[in-house]
């Protein structure tokens, strides 16, 4: 497990930094109202950006202000038997995106799906520790990953916190996206305005 070293020598895990400091990842402390929009943001950035420079096809689905899902098509690394390689502390998170590991790390809990060739991979995290092996399943649906992120509600609280209704374009792309443009949409379905829930904006 990744570790790193606090001003007083005392090594702290990967996950315990990240909690203490998620500006690192995220641009905003803990507590900040408008953490749970960057970590979806964020989280947003890394799907659609792929290594090369080009731009992939994802969904997004917010089902409460804790919780949201990401969809993209980015490839993934494999072994011989056409199995996802395993990633970051031996899970399904790709090794290659601290961007979603550093979101597991202030979920309480994470459920990953990889689809590769008509397989699906599924695991449940806690936090970044997996609570047990990758199940595989049948699917149709096109290669890519599913991750469902349930954000720890102590890391994102105060009377304000909730994920904005929109994603502001400029906040999503870069100087250097003019050379491969982006699909001019992705979906973005909020079940809370379908269940009457408040949200921030």
């Amino acid at each position: 497990m990744e570790r790193h070293t606090t001003d007083r020598s005392r090594s702290v895990t990967f996950e315990e930094w990240t909690r203490a400091c998620p500006a690192r990842y995220f641009r905003v402390g803990r507590g900040s109202p408008g953490l749970l929009t960057e970590i979806l943001q964020q989280a947003v950035w890394d799907a659609l950006h792929h290594r090369d420079g080009t731009h992939g096809r994802i969904g997004v689905q917010i089902g409460s202000d804790p919780d949201f899902t990401v969809e993209d098509d980015r490839p993934r690394a494999v072994d011989g038997w056409g199995n996802p390689l395993p990633g970051f502390f031996g899970s399904l998170l790709d090794r290659d995106r601290q961007v979603p590991a550093a979101a597991a790390a202030l979920s309480v809990r994470t459920v990953v799906e990889v689809r590769l060739d008509g397989r699906g991979h599924r695991q449940e995290l806690v936090g970044t520790t997996a609570t047990g092996a990758r199940e595989e399943f049948a699917t149709s649906e096109p290669t890519g990953t599913r991750t469902a992120f349930h954000l720890d509600p102590t890391v994102c609280t105060g009377p304000e916190a909730a994920i904005a209704r929109t994603l502001l374009p400029e906040e999503l792309h870069g100087p250097e996206c003019g050379a491969s443009p982006s699909p001019v949409a992705f979906p973005i379905r909020d079940l809370r305005a379908e269940t009457g829930n408040p949200a921030g904006g």
